[in-house]
């Protein structure tokens, strides 16, 4: 019988040890842990490097000059697949006009990200954000998420959520270069 409640105490004791143990860990890493500091209108956008889905790279200070409609999204989010087609019609338009589309996937694989860009024939740069540094640099969140990078590479408007094709064109025209 003592053996039994003493058995009992050391597990205890353990259990106990363990959570203690997992709360100070968990209280150190969030002291610890680097923050990240939200972007806001007139900041410098963070540069990046991804690559596309047909292996070239594409780093975000290359567009300097042009207007960059920087899209974060995925093939699950539901108004990204309803924005995607609008965005390509008016990439079509805008292009020659010096305004870049670059849209960042999060980590999906190339496989479903290249299936989902043949169904909707989208012609503009999808590059992938495999280890979603660049979704952690630009703070992202929820998808889809915008941000509007004027010639300058400052950043001119953030939005989030789904676009129509007239709000579109609309922050095309705001990010072309005159």
């Amino acid at each position: 019988m003592a053996q039994t409640k003493q058995k009992r105490f050391i597990m205890r004791t353990v259990i106990l040890a363990v959570l203690v143990l997992a709360i100070v860990y968990t209280i150190f890493n969030n002291a610890t842990k680097e923050k990240v500091a939200v972007l806001s209108i007139g900041d410098e956008a963070p540069d990046f490097t991804l690559v596309d889905l047909n292996g070239e790279e594409h780093r975000l200070s290359d567009y300097k000059g042009q207007g960059v409609f920087l899209n974060f999204w995925g093939t699950w989010c539901k108004p990204c697949v309803k924005e995607m087609p609008a965005m390509d019609r008016q990439y079509e338009i805008y292009k020659e006009q010096g305004v870049q589309i670059l849209a960042v996937n999060i980590a999906q694989s190339d496989f479903e990200v290249e299936r989902f860009a043949s169904q909707y024939g989208l012609d503009f740069p999808i590059v992938i954000d495999k280890t979603k540094s660049v979704l952690e640099a630009y703070n992202i969140d929820p998808l889809p998420s915008t941000l509007l990078i004027n010639p300058d590479g400052k950043i001119e408007q953030i939005i989030r959520g789904e676009m129509t094709e007239q709000d579109i064109a609309g922050f095309m025209e705001q990010i072309r270069p005159e």
